[in-house]
């Protein structure tokens, strides 16, 4: 081999003979079943490929591979192993000069049959398969740095490749070729370039379609890990659009399989911090609410196509209705702060509103429906709320965003208010307090919360100025709902506890103790007949959050008089508080709800124990009884429709025509349509509007 190899080396232009020669020796020792000569035969062309590195070793290559086809086509398995160790040997050697003509078409479809080995015998089929698995792996190799070799990435070879590596890929017992695919499965992935990517995810789709893989999401969710973890961190968004193309294309599927794929999107979304989403943003959540329509459309019907010959549950149904609420949290999670406030804008453009937004309901589901997807719009919202963290108030909760948002505290239905609350009390909580209020006591220390030290920032007071009393008055309106529960009034202590922590000011605290006198003579006075259970969860409301309002600041004498009067009501009406009425088994009086004065918080005495303290300013303000602006409604239930600015246009033309001594009326813009809108209609305006909405 040392004179064969010196020779070759001295007179490189006889290489095609010495090739020729050992190619034809060892077929013929091959016929001859003669498998040591072979194996000779075999050995001396690598040693030559590894020795020689002249222009004319391309000679010598393509005498090896003819030699390694020929082995391949054998149908003894060994022989197989043998050609696909001498094909990674070549793989691994980097050539001087390149090759116009080579093609390795033959070898990508042979080592992928390798892979789908199902020899008799377990240990045979086990080295068969990883033999083709490293084959294809010497294939990826020699070719994708290439740009003269074959285009490994042309769907008809990623159709062969990727379906065999993924075969393997499912058989992840010990001894099983799995660890090996798993490495070329990701060397493959990894050397993907931007126009590469779709081609190599395409069979990944089609194969867990076929397979049915989705289902149970295990093997499904693993190999995109894998995909996540392998390509180049700024083409993730490529994958992100494909899986949710593929969930559009299989929105008449089991919802199984939707679930599956929904899976798969969350936790691609979770590995891919930052980028992954892309520049379709919105559309990305535009693809996951249109399920989630869709699945409501299913659950409603029982049936997951429109022939109806498909039947579904709701089980299955929440199931991807729940899958689909978690994904859209964990797309908000990748995305900066600026992007979150849009996607929350755009979650609350698609929630239907009954009587505004009534086209916005699906035609199949009707109000039952529009209730629902309010419900999971909702959902949603929290999602992204909860992982929204924003110093800035103002641009936490713009009017666009806060009004209709409040708008849905009015509503009949207790489970839309209590996700309003959380979605209040989320954005607001800047400091993540609210998790640190596991309960709502009397007894709780304010010293275990993380408190502002100074006071409120000019955006906070712009906040307080704007939006506050909006703020308290839905409040307000939101405790004299009788469909209340425990979990409501938990919700609402929490959000008033939130908003003290964060407004840190002597004008919101004056404020809020207003406002708990209001709903404390709410529940005394009982003028919109609440129940028992509801006027004492007000009581213990009122208690609880007065408790904290006192350790925030205001002089020690306020904090005496409510540990007073939470003591009276210790000894004698336990129901007033909320360790006895905001339980799993409330403690209430039978018959009617009586209340000693001396278990009252007294306006007074609060005005009192505040005199003589940088509180005095705002005593005369306490003085007067908080009632809610009745000209504050929520402004998304008088918005103009397009018939009103119409009759707004008539009603201004009307007036400019009757009297010909006026200059004629500017032309109407969006300016002073918006400042006109800003005021009070003028009666001929309004009939106007009331006549357009019946016309």
């Amino acid at each position: 081999m040392e004179k064969l190899t010196f020779f070759a080396l001295s007179a490189p232009e006889k290489l095609d003979r010495i090739a020729a020669y050992l190619s034809e020796r060892l077929t013929r020792e091959l016929n001859r079943h003669r498998y040591g000569y072979v194996c000779i035969a075999l050995e001396a062309m690598e040693q030559l490929l590894l020795a020689c590195h002249c222009q004319s070793i391309n000679l010598l290559v393509e005498s090896f591979l003819g030699t390694l086809r020929l082995l391949l086509e054998a149908d003894r398995p060994h022989l197989h192993i043998l050609a696909t160790g001498s094909f990674v040997k070549f793989a691994n050697i980097e050539e001087d000069t390149p090759s116009y003509h080579r093609s390795y078409d033959f070898f990508v479809s042979r080592f992928s049959e390798m892979c789908h080995s199902d020899h008799e015998d377990p240990e045979m089929q086990i080295k068969i398969r990883v033999s083709g698995i490293r084959g294809l792996q010497g294939v990826v190799r020699k070719t994708v740095d290439d740009e003269l070799q074959v285009n490994i990435w042309e769907p008809r070879h990623m159709e062969q490749i990727v379906p065999a590596l993924l075969v393997n890929l499912e058989q992840g017992s010990s001894g099983s070729p799995a660890e090996q695919t798993e490495v070329c499965f990701r060397e493959l992935l990894g050397r993907a370039a931007y126009g590469h990517i779709n081609n190599a995810i395409r069979p990944v789709l089609m194969h867990l379609d076929s397979r049915s893989l989705w289902e149970g999401g295990g093997f499904a969710v693993r190999c995109f890990q894998i995909i996540m973890f392998s390509i180049q961190s700024q083409h993730s968004h490529l994958v992100i659009q494909q899986l949710l193309g593929h969930l559009d294309a299989n929105s008449r599927s089991p919802a199984s399989v939707r679930a599956g794929i929904v899976e798969v999107l969350s936790e691609a979304a979770v590995i891919e911090a930052t980028g992954s989403v892309g520049p379709t943003v919105l559309e990305v959540f535009n693809t996951l609410l249109r399920q989630l329509r869709q699945s409501v459309d299913y659950q409603l019907t029982g049936y997951y196509d429109n022939a109806r010959k498909h039947k579904t549950t709701s089980f299955h149904e929440k199931t991807l209705q729940d899958g689909v609420i978690k994904t859209i949290g964990s797309f908000a999670n990748t995305l900066p702060v600026y992007q979150r406030s849009e996607v929350m804008l755009f979650i609350m453009g698609k929630i239907p509103v009954p009587g505004i937004y009534p086209a916005l309901g699906s035609p199949n589901a009707g109000f039952e429906g529009s209730r629902m997807i309010q419900v999971m719009l909702l959902k949603s919202l929290l999602q992204v709320s909860e992982r929204y963290d924003s110093s800035n108030l103002l641009t936490a909760l713009p009017s666009s965003f806060l009004e209709p948002l409040l708008s849905f505290t009015l509503m009949d239905d207790p489970e839309i208010r209590l996700l309003v609350l959380s979605i209040l009390t989320s954005l607001i909580d800047r400091r993540h307090n609210a998790d640190r209020i596991t309960a709502v006591s009397v007894t709780f220390d304010v010293s275990v919360l993380e408190q502002k030290e100074d006071t409120c920032s000019r955006q906070d007071n712009l906040f307080i100025r704007k939006h506050a009393q909006r703020l308290y008055r839905h409040v307000f309106l939101a405790c004299k709902e009788e469909s209340n529960g425990p979990s409501h009034y938990q919700a609402l202590c929490s959000l008033l506890v939130v908003l003290s922590v964060e407004l840190v000011s002597e004008e919101v605290l004056v404020d809020l103790i207003r406002l708990i006198l209001a709903l404390q003579e709410l529940g005394v006075s009982n003028q919109e007949s609440l129940s028992v259970l509801n006027r004492c969860s007000l009581h213990a409301v009122c208690a609880a959050v007065l408790h904290v309002l006192s350790q925030l600041g205001p002089p020690p004498p306020l904090r005496q008089h409510v540990t007073q009067v939470i003591e009276s009501r210790q000894k004698g009406a336990p129901h007033l508080l909320p360790e006895g009425v905001l339980c799993d088994q409330p403690r209430i009086p039978n018959g009617d709800l009586m209340v000693d004065k001396d278990l009252l918080f007294v306006q007074s005495k609060i005005c009192e124990a505040l005199t003589g303290s940088s509180y005095s300013a705002q005593c005369e303000r306490l003085n007067t009884p908080y009632t809610p602006q009745l000209t504050d409604e929520d402004r998304l239930s008088r918005k103009m429709s397009i018939a009103d600015t119409i009759s707004l246009q008539i009603a201004i033309d009307q007036e400019s025509s009757a009297d010909p001594q006026k200059p004629q009326t500017e032309q109407i813009t969006f300016e002073t349509l918006k400042n006109t809108i800003g005021k009070p209609l003028p009666f001929t305006c309004m009939s106007f509007s009331f006549a357009s909405a019946f016309i």
